[in-house]
C-alpha cells in the first residue's frame, strides 16, 4: 500500500525534508556580518534560535560512520563545556576551588557573600552564546554538508555574500567613511570594515572569502582545459577559449574582496590572507605541476604576486608593515600579562566572558594607560585564561583533528576536493590570525566559516559512489590486469571532462 502519491519521488521527499535546514542555515551564514559582526547579545541570541531550530529539523539520511564520529567528537567537547560551565555558575561547585575575591570582598565589607568558582558570577552564562552559535553552526555543517550539492551550494552563499559585503564596504568608505550602516563610525576613519567593527576582523572576513572566490575560479577554468595534465606552453591560448562573460563575474567578486580587504589596512589580515591564497593555489594544482621543482616554483611566484598586490593595493598597509612591525608592543605587553592570569588560574579560569574583569589586576605597567582591554587579543590565550588549562587543551586537539581531517579530504578526495581545500585555507588562516587577534571570537565571521568547516569535514570522507567505483575498478584490473575503458583517464573533450 502506497502512503504517497506515485508522482512523488524519494528524492522530492528527501529534499523537502532537508529544505527548512538547507534554508536556515544558509540564512544564517549570509545574515551573520550584517548587524555590526553580530557582537551584541540579542543577534547572538537570534542566531542561536535559528541553528538550534535547523539542527532539530536537518537531515541525517546523508550521515556516514566517519560523520557520526565527529559529531561524537564535538560532543565530547560539549560535556566538557558543560563541566566547566557548571562549576564556574554552581553555588557548590564538585571539584573547582573558589576564587579568592569572594573572601576578600566579604572581608573588607564585613558581610557575608556566597563565593564562585568565577570572579563575576553567572557571566558565563551570558558569554555562552558566541560558543553555543559555533558548535551548532558546525554541526549544522556536518549534517546538511554532508550532501555534496548542499555543500557546494553553501560555499556559494558565503562567496557571493562576501562579495556583497566588501562591495558595501569599498562604496560605504568612498560615500561615507564616517558611518557603519545607520551608526556613526567612531574608531578606524581611515579604514574599511565593512559591516563589521573591527578591521582586523573584516580583512580575515574579505580575505576569506577571497580564498574561496579563487578556488572556484581555479576550479572552473581547470575544468575547461582539454588536457588532464596542463601544458604550461599552452596555457594562455587555452585559458583564451574561455568565454569572458562566463568568467569575468567571478574574477570581479575576486578584485572586489581583494580590494576591500587591501582597504581594510589590516597588516595581519591581509598577510594572512594572501599566505592562504599562495599555499591553497599551490595544494590545487599540486598534480599539474612539473615534478620537484613545481612546488617550489609555484610558491614562489605566488609570493612575487602577493607583493606587487601588496605594493600596487596595499601601500598603506607596507607603510603600517614598516613602522610598526607585525606585532604591537602593547599587545605582546598584554599576552604576557594573560599569561599570569592563567598561572594564577590554571585549572577553571576566572570564568567565561570575564578577561576584562580580570585583566585589570595583571595589566603590564608597559602598557599605555589610555583603553579598556576587554580582549587579550589573542584567543588561545584568552580562552586558557577563562576556562583553565585543561578545557583549553581539549579545543586545541578539536581544532588539531579537524585540521587533520580536512587535509585528508584535500589529499585524499579525488572529485569536489575544492570544499575540504577551501574550509582547511580559511580554518588555517583564522585559527593564526585568533593568535594574534580575536576573530574567531566576533559570530559575524565564525558562525559563517564554522558552517564551511562542517561541510569540509563531511565531505573529507569519500562517498558511497566514489568508493563502489574505486572497487570496481580494482575488480576489472584484477581480473585481466589492464584498465577498462570505465577506468580510463577523464575525457579531455572540455563539455564531459568531470573529475571521480
Amino acid at each position: 500500500m502506497r502512503l504517497w502519491p506515485p508522482n512523488i519521488s524519494w528524492f522530492r521527499i528527501r529534499w523537502s525534508l532537508s529544505l527548512p535546514a538547507t534554508f536556515i542555515l544558509f540564512f544564517v551564514v549570509a545574515g551573520a556580518p550584517f548587524p555590526f559582526g553580530s557582537t551584541n547579545d540579542l543577534s547572538i541570541a537570534f542566531w542561536c534560535l535559528c541553528l538550534g531550530v535547523a539542527v532539530i529539523v536537518a537531515p541525517t539520511r546523508d550521515l556516514r560512520a566517519p560523520h557520526l564520529w565527529l559529531l561524537a567528537g564535538i560532543g565530547v567537547i560539549v560535556a566538557a563545556y558543560a563541566f566547566v560551565l557548571h562549576e564556574q555558575l554552581s553555588d557548590h561547585p564538585w571539584i573547582a576551588p573558589f576564587q579568592p575575591i569572594w573572601k576578600q570582598a566579604a572581608d573588607l565589607l564585613g558581610v557575608p557573600i556566597a563565593p564562585s568558582a568565577s570572579i563575576v558570577k553567572n557571566e558565563a552564562f551570558f558569554a555562552l552564546g558566541a560558543p553555543l552559535a559555533n558548535i551548532l553552526a558546525i554541526v549544522l555543517g556536518i549534517t546538511v554538508g554532508a550532501n555534496r550539492d548542499r555543500a557546494r551550494r553553501l560555499l556559494w552563499v558565503i562567496a557571493i555574500s562576501g562579495a556583497l559585503y566588501a562591495l558595501y564596504g569599498v562604496l560605504s568608505f568612498l560615500i561615507e567613511p564616517t558611518m557603519i550602516l545607520w551608526r556613526d563610525k567612531t574608531a578606524y576613519l581611515g579604514s574599511v570594515t565593512g559591516t563589521f567593527i573591527n578591521r582586523n576582523t573584516a580583512a580575515a572576513y574579505f580575505g576569506s572569502c577571497a580564498v574561496i572566490w579563487m578556488l572556484l575560479i581555479l576550479e572552473d577554468v581547470r575544468r575547461r582545459l582539454p588536457e588532464r595534465h596542463i601544458e604550461w606552453k599552452r596555457l594562455s591560448l587555452d585559458v583564451r577559449t574561455i568565454p569572458p562573460k562566463e568568467i569575468l563575474p567571478q574574477l570581479g567578486c575576486l578584485l572586489v574582496c581583494l580590494m576591500a580587504m587591501f582597504m581594510t589596512t589590516s597588516r595581519a589580515g591581509v598577510g594572512l590572507s594572501l599566505l592562504a591564497m599562495i599555499v591553497s593555489f599551490t595544494l590545487f594544482l599540486r598534480k599539474d605541476l612539473p615534478p620537484r621543482t613545481g612546488i617550489w616554483i609555484s610558491l614562489g611566484s605566488g609570493l612575487a604576486v602577493a607583493l606587487g598586490l601588496l605594493q600596487l593595493l596595499g601601500g598603506r598597509v607596507s607603510s603600517r608593515f614598516d613602522s610598526q612591525g607585525l606585532v604591537d608592543e602593547g599587545r605582546i605587553e598584554a599576552w604576557k600579562s594573560t599569561l599570569r592570569i592563567i598561572g594564577d588560574n590554571p585549572w577553571f579560569g576566572t570564568g567565561m566572558g570575564t578577561f576584562q574583569w580580570a585583566f585589570p589586576p595583571y595589566r603590564s605597567p608597559n602598557i599605555s594607560i589610555r583603553g579598556v582591554w576587554d580582549a587579550a587579543h589573542s584567543t588561545p590565550l584568552e580562552l586558557a585564561s577563562e576556562v583553565g588549562i585543561p578545557m583549553a587543551l581539549l579545543v586545541a586537539l578539536g581544532w588539531a583533528i579537524m585540521l587533520l581531517v580536512l587535509a585528508r579530504g584535500v589529499f585524499g578526495r579525488r572529485r569536489d576536493a575544492i570544499i575540504p581545500l577551501a574550509a582547511v585555507a580559511t580554518a588555517t588562516l583564522s585559527l593564526l590570525h585568533s593568535c594574534l587577534d580575536f576573530t574567531l571570537q566576533v559570530p559575524g565571521y565564525s558562525i559563517p566559516f564554522f558552517a564551511l568547516f562542517g561541510a569540509g569535514l563531511a565531505q573529507s570522507f569519500r562517498t558511497k559512489e566514489g568508493r563502489a567505483m574505486a572497487e570496481a575498478g580494482a575488480t576489472r584490473r584484477r581480473g585481466d590486469g589492464h584498465p577498462t575503458t570505465a577506468d580510463a583517464a577523464p575525457s579531455r573533450v572540455p563539455q564531459l571532462h568531470k573529475s571521480v
